[in-house]
């Protein structure tokens, strides 16, 4: 994958903000401007990022596949992330993935056939106490997410589409 002009402008600007020798401190920065120009970050943007810093292509990668942020295939226009990790799964947070699910017709990490909902599970979102809990777009943090929410949140993510 060959990187724009403009891309490499984003990513100089990213690096600018680091010491000369440590360039790879952008490596974030990098994978969310790539992300936002394509959706999402193939295994090409991850050499071409990594080429650019001047780092192993795995140490991208290892990135990558540990936040759940950065989507590695293409998802759908709602990319919802329903926290499964313990504290939340105690307080029905596996319910409540199992309910969009069964909604969307998708299993989890599942693309909706219309390209509309991605659904995942997620790890911690930091907010036990108001689990069932969810990320939507990983930008808007829902809590208390009984199936009427969820139902309620299905039917306007639906209507706010274009």
């Amino acid at each position: 994958m060959e990187l724009s002009e403009a891309t490499k402008a984003r990513f100089a600007r990213e690096v600018a903000k680091y010491p000369a020798d440590q360039k790879q401190s952008a490596v974030m920065a990098c994978l969310a401007i790539v992300q936002h120009e394509q959706g999402h970050v193939s295994p090409e943007a991850e050499d071409a990022i990594a080429a650019y810093l001047g780092m192993p292509a795995i140490a991208v990668h290892e990135v990558t596949t540990f936040y759940n942020m950065y989507n590695q295939q293409p998802v759908g226009r709602f990319k919802l992330n329903v926290c499964t990790n313990l504290p939340c799964a105690l307080r029905d947070g596996d319910k409540a993935l199992d309910h969009v699910c069964r909604r969307l017709g998708v299993e989890p990490y599942g693309t909706t056939a219309d390209g509309l909902f991605t659904v995942q599970p997620s790890e911690c979102l930091g907010a036990c106490a108001d689990a069932p809990v969810m990320l939507v777009n990983d930008r808007q943090m829902l809590s208390f997410m009984s199936d009427e929410r969820l139902d309620e949140l299905l039917e306007v993510l639906r209507k706010a589409q274009p």
